[in-house]
């Protein structure tokens, strides 16, 4: 009920909402803008669902149907494209790309369900008044859904000021947020959700010292499994931002050009790509231990220094030091990135005050960073010798993951030697 009533009010309210967030936009852009968004409402609200399922299935340890669910949400969206475009192009192709994001967000809803289903023993409807559970809920809403919400809200506060950028700087953005948000997704939400219940096991346990001790060794262990994957992240984004964006976006009017322009933007992000993911972490940290209005406070912080921060580097910084305008997209995504890092060490710092000193395994990032850094110059060298054609790019990337995890094997990375021990077992 209450996701519909809030359905119901977003696509009545949305040439509001579109007006508010992208207030730079001429009126055929804002008038396209806002039938894509009325669209979009009841697929956001299935999403929703898909994530209350995601919490149920998380909580008994099944990740990976949630976390494989989204495949067949893409999937929808991809061949609903595919078939429209046969018979519409332009505005009209990108309507029927938003029914089908509806379309997909139905289907990772639905997948969810009978397993959610078998696992509650049925779904029984009810507001629960008088239950604790659902007070704790309801009281712990607001503070989590805004910290776990943060990456969204950047994402539009960062539209928001594109859209006075020169045209083409919202779809850079918006491409670059595409690519860097994907280690965010894949590593530190997925560490975050996975260790969640691991974490509330131990800040259940008995003594003070005994929980602390628990919950350092859990966050210390997860920290350096997201880095292992974070870092080569931030890596390939800088060294070969071109390629990526090259092989996964440059095709039809998405040029050569576009490339270096989300190539650019995708390095300033590079900035706190790392403390993103690890402050999702962090966070869960503080989740487990019941504690939803000390990520809140940090998150409300980052928010308002990232657009404080966003609307310097994007709008007034290049005049100032004489470049195109356009690159204001790098100096936002930059201005995002140090927001993050404020937000980590708000966050660290208060998990230490809680939990006791927790060292940075200097030695760990060490040896990944090295083996990031050596196997993005082999792979940089390659590229600089080779023609710029997809196959070739792709290949290029292919060989920065095999050099890279080559580097981390040989260097004795923990999780390297964890993940050769499972494929080994097949586990």
């Amino acid at each position: 009920m209450t996701i519909t009533a809030i359905v119901a009010v977003g696509v009545l309210a949305t040439p509001l909402i579109v007006r508010l967030l992208v207030m730079g936009y001429d009126p055929a852009r804002r008038e396209l803008t806002t039938t894509l968004v009325r669209i979009l409402f009841p697929g956001i609200g299935l999403l929703v669902m898909s994530a209350w399922c995601l919490g149920i299935l998380s909580s008994h340890r099944r990740f990976f149907l949630s976390y494989a669910a989204p495949v067949v949400w893409n999937l929808a969206i991809i061949v609903t494209t595919l078939l429209a475009a046969t018979r519409f192009a332009g505005s009209e192709l990108v309507v029927w790309t938003a029914w089908g994001a509806v379309i997909g967000s139905l289907f990772q809803f639905a997948v969810q369900v009978p397993a959610v289903w078998k696992l509650t023993g049925g779904i029984r409807w009810s507001l629960g008044r008088g239950d604790p559970s659902v007070r704790t809920v309801v009281t712990n809403f607001i503070p989590a859904a805004m910290s776990r919400g943060v990456v969204q809200v950047s994402a539009f506060a960062d539209a928001m000021i594109a859209s006075w950028l020169p045209k083409g700087a919202l779809s850079a953005v918006t491409n670059a947020q595409l690519l860097y948000t994907l280690p965010v997704s894949l590593f530190g939400v997925a560490v975050a959700a996975a260790e969640l219940p691991a974490l509330s096991e131990a800040a259940e346990r008995e003594g003070d010292l005994t929980r602390a001790a628990a919950l350092r060794q859990r966050i210390e262990q997860a920290s350096r499994h997201v880095a292992f994957f974070v870092v080569p992240s931030v890596v390939a984004f800088l060294v070969l931002g071109r390629l990526i964006a090259a092989v996964v976006l440059q095709s039809g009017r998405f040029t050569a050009a576009d490339s270096v322009w989300v190539w650019g933007t995708l390095a300033g992000a590079t900035v706190g790509l790392l403390a993103a993911t690890l402050g999702r972490l962090y966070s869960s940290a503080f989740f487990a231990l019941r504690d939803t209005r000390t990520p809140l406070r940090f998150a409300l912080i980052r928010v308002s220094l990232g657009i404080l921060l966003g609307v310097v580097a994007a709008l007034w910084l290049p005049g100032a030091i004489g470049i195109d305008p356009k690159w204001g997209t790098a100096g936002l995504a930059a201005a995002s990135g140090l927001a993050g890092w404020v937000e980590f060490f708000l966050l660290r710092r208060a998990l230490v005050g809680r939990l006791g000193s927790m060292p940075i395994d200097w030695s760990h990032l060490g040896r990944v960073w090295s083996a990031a850094l050596g196997a993005a110059a082999v792979a940089w060298y390659a590229a600089s010798r080779l023609p710029h054609r997809w196959p070739v790019e792709l290949g290029v990337i292919a060989l920065y993951g095999v050099l890279y995890l080559a580097g981390t094997a040989l260097f004795g990375v923990p999780t390297m030697a964890l993940l050769r021990k499972r494929l080994g077992s097949g586990r």
